[in-house]
């Protein structure tokens, strides 16, 4: 193949716990060196949520100004900073992309139900209604746009995809487009191959695109995203194992596993200046 292909670490999410996994970071000096060590595995861009030091998620603009210049002083790598959130008002989610100016930040296309279910306890786990209006996506769309950000558009659906219209129409978001296609959340599309051709069939002409696959799907969808000539993204936001049975140790673990299957199947890592070249990203002027 010979492609570049771009790999996106997500550091830490909202809703995972060291109960859980012990490797995911909740300080900012915790956050910022899973960042080091996946940028030296090989990812170009860090995708990040705030925590609080007992895990909870922190929206807070000091916490994320934290993170920003920890993750500064440890490595050279794009910043991509979450705007999601469920029961935050609209103007704490966008308010650290204003105050900031990350390289990216997320913005979620629309509205679904979100939900993690147990077939051994036959429960329903984080149970919500995750809202993402029009209103809500233009004001987010219009902070990024004031701050120099380039939004990573995140995709739970195909109908996600073509919310996207309305806003190029608008002027608000201006191609070429870089989408998420996120597979494997439930009230989301599942998470199969067949599922992936589908989405990347609905993208706009010119588009740039990543995979992002919830817990073991991740690993056949980012052989098949690699294939389909598209980017990746692991993490422990997502995913905590290398293998069924293997824990990550860190971040750099599901990097480095990403980084050798790009290898593997006769591509190239992406380095930071091809990424930001690749995902047309401006430089953001300094906050």
């Amino acid at each position: 193949m010979g492609q570049k292909t771009i790999i996106t670490a997500a550091l830490t999410g909202v809703l995972a716990t060291r109960d859980q996994c012990p490797a995911i970071p909740y300080t900012p000096e915790e956050i910022a060196e899973e960042a080091r060590r996946s940028a030296e595995a090989g990812a170009a861009i860090v995708h990040i949520h705030a925590r609080h030091p007992d895990g909870r998620p922190a929206y807070d603009v000091e916490t994320y100004r934290r993170i920003k210049e920890e993750v500064e002083a440890r490595c050279d790598v794009i910043i991509n900073f979450s705007t999601g959130a469920i029961g935050i008002p609209i103007e704490d989610r966008v308010a650290h992309v204003r105050a900031l100016k990350p390289d990216m930040a997320a913005l979620n296309m629309g509205s679904m139900n979100y939900a993690i279910y147990s077939a051994k306890t036959k429960r329903f786990y984080h149970d919500h209604v995750f809202a993402n209006p029009f209103k809500d996506i233009i004001y987010v769309l219009k902070a990024m746009n004031a701050a120099g950000t380039t939004p990573e558009l995140e995709c739970f659906d195909t109908g996600h995809i073509g919310n996207t219209g309305p806003l190029v129409d608008m002027g608000l978001l201006r191609p070429p487009l870089h989408f998420s296609l996120i597979l494997g959340v439930l009230g989301g599309i599942p998470a199969t191959t067949e599922h992936l051709v589908h989405m990347k069939r609905s993208l706009p002409v010119g588009s740039t695109w990543q995979v992002i696959g919830i817990s073991l799907a991740q690993w056949p969808l980012v052989a098949a995203a690699i294939t389909l000539g598209g980017h990746v993204r692991v993490g422990l936001e997502d995913n905590f194992y290398v293998r069924p049975g293997e824990m990550a140790r860190s971040n750099a673990d599901l990097v480095a596993k990403a980084a050798h299957l790009i290898r593997e199947l006769g591509g190239e890592v992406a380095t930071v200046e091809e990424a930001r070249t690749m995902l047309h990203l401006r430089r953001s002027p300094s906050p």
